[in-house]
């Protein structure tokens, strides 16, 4: 058996302190040591990950990504900002929706061939214009993609470019716009059930794309006459009107709904796009549900968090744990980090980012399956990425299977 020494017993400084003496030392930096080890059970023929897109198609989704002058338009004889009942000129005010259609195809092309997505919008309106309607959570008539049951690379891109079909059959105005409120914990709970979304050979994802905050819950325990206690989510007062419960903001609920998917193996990935999730109660509403999901957004100079946000040089992680998209840009990139971090194209590159990362790479040591292996052109080497494997040792990677993988160790060693 190999014994694993601690750190410090190889890496020790000594000092004595004789009693009755007075010395005095110039202040000395501590050298700091930090070690990572990384430990990757890597099967190159595993099974892709499902993921669920759950698409937020409530009517704010029609408003403007940059609401300005320009974006007024006439309606019943007035001018008013466009969006819900008076839509956009998109050529010149492109609205939180078509700039959701105009990202989507690259993220389903870059990720189709790796992922087996299924998809499903809320509310489910069915049409109707009653609050019962607009605040419908999803049921199965709102899963307008199930996953896909073949596994090749070709069928699966094909199945991805459905959905995307799909998503742009939804028009920005007219009959079938988004419209309706946000229920978003009923609609976790029904994606939460499906069967597909619960593969223990798997890893299982939903991506909650909103643009609004959770509400909709007609069992939220708070209520629009109590001003103090229910934060309305609807303008005009609505909360104490048609959304007495409805319209109160329904944050525990939704919390509770991805802590319990993150209990069943499925993390949730939460992307806010759009002003109401970057002000008021929406950072942290959002916070709360991405820390409930399990997802960790990982980062390092190379791959900064975006605006607003900042990574951790002691974890690597960015400080906030859901993706914030102000514009159309902000959503492409969150959309192909989250590409990046879900999909497994390269089996023999082991990534590492930030302080994963050894100071030298005389400190990084690597075993395969408990067998310390040296650096060389048929084992692996240190390039920007992480940790590549070559010659036999990625030939072995590559076939290993889900009966047979292969376990490997990565140590670095950072000095601060």
């Amino acid at each position: 058996m190999r014994s694993k020494l601690p750190l410090l017993s190889a890496l020790s400084v000594g000092a004595f302190v004789l009693a009755c003496q007075t010395y005095d030392f110039e202040p000395v930096e501590p050298l700091a040591i930090a070690q990572t080890t990384k430990e990757e059970v890597i099967n190159a023929r595993q099974s892709k990950p499902n993921i669920m897109l759950m698409v937020d198609t409530s009517g704010s989704m029609t408003l403007p990504v940059n609401p300005s002058p320009a974006c007024d338009v006439e309606f019943q004889g007035n001018i008013v900002p466009c969006g819900h009942d008076a839509p956009c000129n998109v050529d010149v005010c492109p609205t939180r929706w078509t700039a959701l259609q105009s990202v989507v195809p690259q993220f389903l092309e870059n990720s189709g061939r790796f992922v087996r997505f299924a998809l499903t919008t809320y509310p489910e309106t069915r049409g109707g214009t009653s609050i019962p309607d607009l605040c419908r959570a999803s049921t199965a008539g709102a899963l307008l993609k199930t996953l896909p049951e073949q596994e090749d690379d070709d069928s699966l891109l094909a199945h991805a470019n459905e959905i995307n079909t799909l998503l742009q059959g939804i028009p920005n105005g007219g009959a079938g716009r988004p419209q309706g409120g946000t229920p978003t914990s009923g609609s976790l709970n029904f994606v939460g059930g499906l069967e597909g979304l619960q593969d223990p050979n798997r890893k299982n994802f939903v991506i909650l794309l909103t643009d609004g905050l959770p509400n909709c819950n007609e069992r939220n325990p708070y209520s629009g006459a109590d001003t103090e206690l229910c934060k309305c989510t609807i303008e005009n007062n609505q909360c104490q009107l048609g959304y007495l419960h409805r319209g109160c903001l329904d944050s525990d609920a939704s919390v509770t709904a991805v802590r319990e998917l993150h209990e069943k193996g499925i993390q949730t990935i939460v992307i806010g796009f759009g002003a109401e999730t970057a002000v008021g109660d929406g950072p942290a509403v959002l916070e709360a549900m991405a820390r409930a999901g399990g997802f960790q957004r990982t980062c390092d100079a190379a791959r900064p968090c975006g605006e607003g946000d900042t990574c951790n040089p002691t974890t690597g992680l960015c400080n906030r744990s859901f993706f914030q998209a102000g514009n159309q840009a902000e959503l492409a990139s969150a959309l192909e980090e989250i590409s990046l971090a879900v999909t497994l194209k390269e089996p023999c590159l082991i990534r590492l980012d930030g302080p994963q990362r050894p100071t030298d790479p005389k400190l990084l040591v690597v075993y395969v399956e408990g067998e310390r292996t040296p650096s060389s052109d048929s084992t692996w080497t240190l390039n920007d990425d992480g940790v590549l494997f070559t010659g036999q040792t990625c030939e072995r990677i590559l076939a290993s299977t889900p009966e047979s993988p292969v376990k490997i160790e990565v140590r670095a060693i950072r000095q601060r």
